[in-house]
Formats: structure tokens, sequence, C-alpha cells
């Protein structure tokens, strides 16, 4: 029996995908719910299983776009699996080429003792030029160096020409082509601003000294960054609303939870999984879900639904070393904070100078609705709760507050 296995849908409103990859060779013995191929949505990369154990014929090449329920490969259920599960592999020994003999140089080729050796002339105007006579082609007799060679001769500095002026030509993945398109629609489409501030970030250092072997300890996971600053942002969301919201039309539509979208760099380029109901969570909570799904980014195995929604976002760009930069905005959302790299740099403190590991923070919005007063207050509020977790964050109970 023949099997034709078609594209399914991999979420709501995707009509095509693109055979990113195909896992397997035409003609090929493939064992049930083994992944046969990667499939690019212009929201995520998809394994696609094969749904029966058989012999496979490829009716898609790769980087095809294929409508979904489009048939891209059939599946004989009939044929029998080969001996030993796998095909043999076939050893093959070469010959070793007999070795050249290096040809002779013909005798207009031939060389002399003075070959490439300058006269006293030319010495003296090589050594000016800090040149050696091996590097200039003598034109006296016998290859001879002379000083109207050394004259001539132009010390080596490289050249702008003769150099490799390759280019090369790669077809960008469906969800690559989908990020930069709404890269573009949220420049072209949005009162996009940028405020910054610079967090302090000594007292979360501290508190991770402290507690971060105890907590993942318990709870398996490890006390990162990321718990901290998300739920400063959902306290500060609270405190906003506006930056928790979007336009609807005529309409400014306000979320009464948090769903925070995490950017990480996954296998085929930026990914934007979603922390759902992050208000509810806590510390132990915040870090399990970023952990899970970091690793599914990671694994390709993210799905549409895990990457859908999301009313702001929060984007790490210090990981890669990044000392400040302006995030773009996730449509339809109207804020995303940018956290950058962690630096030791001289503050002042109590009219002192003391070092602290300062981190700066940027926060894009949309200012069509949100105004200059709210963003600039979410971004000192989320400030003031990384410089004072214990009390804002924590309500002065670090043990229940990590649940040690």
């Amino acid at each position: 029996m023949i099997l034709e296995m078609k594209v399914p849908s991999p979420g709501e409103s995707i009509t095509e995908v693109e055979i990113a990859e195909w896992l397997v060779q035409d003609g090929d013995y493939v064992e049930k719910d083994q992944a046969i191929a990667e499939v690019d949505s212009d929201k995520a990369t998809l394994e696609l299983p094969a749904e029966v154990s058989g012999t496979i014929t490829l009716k898609a090449e790769e980087g095809d776009a294929v409508a979904v329920g489009a048939v891209v490969c059939l599946i004989d259920t009939s044929a029998e699996k080969p001996e030993g599960g796998e095909a043999s592999a076939t050893t093959e020994t070469k010959e070793e080429a007999p070795k050249a003999e290096a040809p002779k140089p013909a005798a207009s080729e031939s060389k002399t003792y003075a070959t490439g050796t300058a006269s006293p002339a030319a010495k003296k105007v090589l050594a000016e030029k800090g040149m050696d006579a091996s590097a200039v082609s003598g034109t006296g007799k016998d290859g001879r160096v002379t000083k109207e060679d050394a004259v001539k001769a132009v010390p080596s500095m490289g050249t702008p020409t003769g150099g490799n002026r390759g280019t090369t030509h790669s077809k960008m993945s469906m969800l690559r082509r989908k990020v930069a398109e709404r890269l573009v629609e949220a420049k072209n489409t949005t009162a996009m601003l940028t405020t910054f501030n610079e967090v302090n970030m000594t007292p979360i250092f501290e508190l991770r000294k402290q507690y971060k072997e105890e907590f993942k300890a318990k709870h398996g996971v490890s006390l990162g960054f990321m718990s901290f600053f998300s739920l400063a942002v959902v306290r500060a969301l609270k405190m906003y609303p506006a930056v928790n919201s979007m336009i609807d039309g005529k309409e400014m539509l306000t979320y009464d939870f948090v769903d925070i979208s995490i950017a990480v760099s996954g296998p085929k380029g930026l990914m934007v999984p979603v922390i759902r109901n992050a208000e509810n969570l806590s510390f132990r909570g915040v870090e399990s879900e970023v952990k899970r799904l970091a690793l599914r980014a990671r694994d390709g195995q993210i799905t549409v639904d895990e990457m859908t929604g999301g009313t702001f976002t929060i984007t790490n760009g210090g990981v890669f070393g990044s000392m400040l930069s302006t995030p773009i905005i996730n449509p339809p959302q109207s804020g995303i904070l940018g956290m950058h790299n962690i630096i030791e740099r001289p503050i002042a403190v109590d009219g002192k100078v003391e070092i602290h590991p300062m981190m700066y923070v940027a926060l894009s919005y949309d200012h069509r609705i949100i105004d200059g007063k709210e963003s600039v207050g979410f971004l000192v509020a989320v400030k003031e709760a990384l410089e004072n977790p214990q009390e804002l964050l924590m309500d002065n109970n670090i043990t229940k507050a990590l649940e040690l």
C-alpha cells in the first residue's frame, strides 16, 4: 500500500511551508514517527515525522514552498525492512598516485650565481627603501638587480586588486524572511522611540552569590537574571498599563495579564517564545519556563502556539556583548525592553566613587499610545525593582520568594 504524506497545518493562518531539509534520502526505509524532514513556516521550524514505516519516495525538493495539505512524499508500507536495519557501508581503496617528477627548467629559465644579486649601487637604494634584493626582478646580465631596477622597485604594501572577490548566495529561510518583514513593518507603522537608563546590578549579584547554589539544588534550574527582569517588568506594567497595550483600529487594547515574549537566537534565526501569565509566576516558575522554552527553541522543537501572542518583549543583547542598542518593537506589541552586557564601572555613591557592575537598559515603545512620562516612569520602575529586589520583588522575605 502506498501512503501519501501531506503537509499538516502548523498553526492557524499558516497556509504554506518550506522544505528546509530532508533528513532522509529518496528510497530509504523509514520507521513510523521517525523525523524525515524539517519544514519552515513563517513562525517556526518544525519536524515532519513519518506516519507509517516503509520505503520513502520524495516528491518535493529542499527549498520548495508547498501548500498545507500538499503531498510531499510517498511511503510504500509493503516494503520490507532491510536486514541489519541499515545499509552497509562500502569501503573504497584508492591506489596512491605515482609522484610526478618536478619539471626541469628550460635553458632560458636556468639561473646563475648572479640571479637576484644586487649591484653595490642597487644595494644602497634598496637599503634606503628597506627592501631585499630577492623581492626585485633584475633586468641586468644574468638577472642581476641594477640601480635602475632598485629605483623603480616599490615596497610591497599589498594591492587593492588581485585578491579574492567572490560572493556566496544562500536562500533565506521562510522564518528569516518573515522576521525581516515584521522588522520593516515595525519601523514603518509605529512611532518608535527609545529611552535609556542604567542599573546597578550589585544587589542581584549579592543575592545570586548567596542563594544560587541552594536554589539550583532544590529546583533544578539556575537563579539567572531573567527571573529578576521578568518580575520587575510585571511590576512596572501594573504601574504603567499603557506599556502593556496595543492599538486595535481606533481603540487602545490594554491587557490585564502579562505574557512576556523572550527573544532567543535559534538555529534558524530569531525566535520569540512566550512566557504565559508571568504575573502568576515565582522566581522558580520564570526560570523553569525560560529554560524549557530556550531548549525547545535551540532544538527546533518550538511550536507556533508557544510563539504566538505576547503582550511585552524582553531581549538580551548582552549575551553577545552588546553594550547599548535600540531594540525594535515586536508588533502588535507596544514595548520591548533591551538588556545589555554588565561592565564594572566607577559610579558616585553617597559622594564617593565606587566600582559596581552596571548594565544599560533600553525601552523602545510606540509613542502613539505611550507618552514620554509613562515610558520613562516604566523604565525607572524596572530600575528601582532591580536595584532593590529584596523589598520590591521579594517582599522582604527572600527564602519565601525563592521557595527555599
